[in-house]
């Protein structure tokens, strides 16, 4: 019965999510966004709000997530721009965090609140159409 279960452990199954990834993913959220608002040069990076950042199991990749004021149409520009200070980015990360590897940087516009405005603004539509069927019988 050993066997089967080290076997099973070493597949990766039975075994709960770790918290490191959640808690590196947090100090990375933290510090690139404190990062961008205080530190950066470029105007235009001023203007990202990182949203959340998703990191691997093995902390070798960071998704980080981000919105900005100007909305979707802006976030071409921002990923390049992000791109861009990648390098600049990470090795701020390297200097802050205490971790053997500094894990790279991919960057995503989150649309997410754009997606529940979206929806909001159709339950809205639909709750204004059935008060004005409602008083019209």
């Amino acid at each position: 019965m050993t066997g089967v279960k080290q076997t099973a452990h070493a597949l990766g199954l039975g075994k709960k999510p770790g918290k490191r990834p959640a808690r590196v993913a947090d100090a990375v959220m933290r510090e690139l966004a404190t990062l961008l608002l205080q530190d950066s040069h470029d105007p235009l990076l001023r203007q990202v709000c990182i949203t959340r950042v998703e990191m691997t199991d093995d902390l070798q990749l960071a998704k980080v997530f981000f919105t900005c004021l100007a909305g979707e149409k802006a976030a071409p520009e921002l990923a390049k721009a992000l791109r861009q200070a990648v390098g600049y980015m990470r090795g701020h990360l390297a200097r802050v965090l205490s971790m053997r590897f500094t894990p790279d940087l991919q960057f995503r516009y989150d649309s997410t609140a754009e997606e529940v405005e979206r929806l909001e603004r159709i339950f809205q539509e639909i709750d204004a159409e059935r008060k004005s069927d409602g008083s019209d019988s």
